[in-house]
């Protein structure tokens, strides 16, 4: 009984919105039918108590003239009334009403013969009472009962159609404006929700429509106008470093030198990221398609990396497609992440059509495992220093060629970063 209950209260929940409009709008309806049914029968129930009473009346006052003509009443019906002297089935307050010298009357529907008693005292201490039969109303009253919960259930289930119709324009617009969001936030900056189906209609649902187009149409020029800064000073800083760089070579060996030869190599490694990060964001890398078995691939990138990394699973048959440029450049920033920022041994393992870097470091900013990396955010003092575009070149050139990054800090200690690829 409980789980009965608890699933009854989740189902509003799970209703769509077209379905709960339905289902209000039936309810609605149905509470006005069941009211007006409840009018209509009480009306007519009072106009045929009252003409009853009436009738009753009107035959118990010819049986009274009758009887004080003749001083007898006849047994048998007269006209359509059962008239009787102190008759044994009076209702007793009827009877006490009567003998108090009242003429009155007693009208009962409820029971199994529903009747209309007329009573009025004779003789001082004699009752004499008419009984009228109302079978043939009580039938009425039940036919137009079956007449009004018939045309209840009707109207009730057209206006749950009609609500349902009128409710699924609004669904469909809602689930519109719904699906717009989730394509611009999977960066699809230049989809619109557009205007809405009925020309001129300017109710909530549009405007929240107008609202989702402006605020796309201003994040869409807000990053690319980020993403055209990004390129322009990476692409203006290539020139001076590249006489920077030229420079640097013409310095005498020397301590110094080593180190402006460095920070001038870590400034053009800056410069190519940013321009990296520059092509993804605008979506215009085009990947080069190859396929090649998996293992000995990524033991080779390991190779060349210059990063002392054990590989596991080289040995595997699995094949896969994919720019292999590309994929050196996402196992190379994640092998160089690993030295630089974990601890310990570093691990590749190859598992099928995926590809695991692992260091034994401190982990992964648990804020970086939930919401991804952050250019020019390393996340946690306690993996070092460097700029934060390691791992976002990564997650992009992963895209670019259909692949999926994820981060984790297994157990007992250090992260990992595995690549699932596409398999050929």
């Amino acid at each position: 009984m409980r789980a009965f209950l608890t699933r009854c209260r989740r189902l509003p929940r799970a209703l769509g919105l077209r379905w709960k409009i339905a289902v209000l709008l039936a309810v609605g309806c149905s509470l006005v039918a069941v009211t007006i049914g409840i009018l209509i029968h009480g009306a007519r129930a009072r106009q045929i108590g009252d003409a009853a009473r009436a009738s009753a009346t009107a035959q118990l006052i010819g049986v009274r003239r009758v009887y004080e003509l003749t001083g007898r009443v006849d047994p048998d019906k007269v006209g359509e009334a059962d008239a009787r002297i102190d008759c044994p089935q009076l209702p007793a307050p009827l009877r006490a009403e009567a003998l108090a010298g009242q003429r009155t009357t007693y009208l009962d529907m409820a029971g199994p013969d529903p009747v209309v008693w007329a009573a009025r005292p004779v003789g001082g201490e004699h009752v004499l009472s008419v009984r009228l039969s109302l079978a043939d109303e009580r039938a009425e009253l039940a036919e137009l009962d079956r007449q009004l919960v018939a045309y209840g259930i009707s109207v009730v289930a057209l206006a749950a159609m009609g609500g349902a119709l009128l409710a699924s324009r609004l669904s469909r617009d809602l689930r519109t404006a719904a699906e717009t969001a989730r394509r611009i936030s999977a960066g699809e900056l230049d989809a619109r929700i557009g205007p809405p189906g009925v020309p001129g209609a300017r109710d909530e649902v549009a405007e929240l429509s107008s609202a989702v187009d402006t605020m796309a149409a201003s994040l869409q020029q807000r990053l690319e106008a980020e993403q055209r800064f990004t390129a322009d000073v990476a692409h203006e800083l290539r020139t001076p470093l590249t006489g920077l760089h030229t420079a640097a070579e013409l310095l005498p060996p020397g301590r110094p030198t080593e180190l402006v030869r460095d920070r001038v190599a870590a400034l053009r490694t800056l410069t190519e990221d940013l321009l990296e990060v520059a092509r993804l964001d605008a979506n215009r890398e085009e990947p080069r398609w190859e396929s090649r078995r998996l293992g000995p691939l990524v033991e080779s990138i390991t190779r060349r990396s210059g990063v002392a990394a054990e590989v596991f699973g080289a040995q595997g048959p699995d094949r896969v497609r994919t720019d292999v440029r590309r994929l050196e450049r996402i196992l190379v920033n994640l092998l160089l992440n690993a030295r630089r920022h974990g601890g310990g041994p570093v691990t590749v393992t190859v598992s099928g059509t995926a590809v695991t870097v692992r260091d034994q470091g401190p982990g992964f900013p648990e804020k970086l495992v939930r919401e991804g990396p952050q250019r020019f955010l390393t996340g946690a003092p306690e993996r070092g220093q460097g700029t934060g575009l390691g791992l976002t070149i990564a997650l992009g050139q992963a895209q670019v060629i259909g692949a999926r990054v994820t981060l984790a800090n297994p157990p007992p200690s250090g992260a990992s970063a595995t690549v699932a690829l596409p398999p050929d």
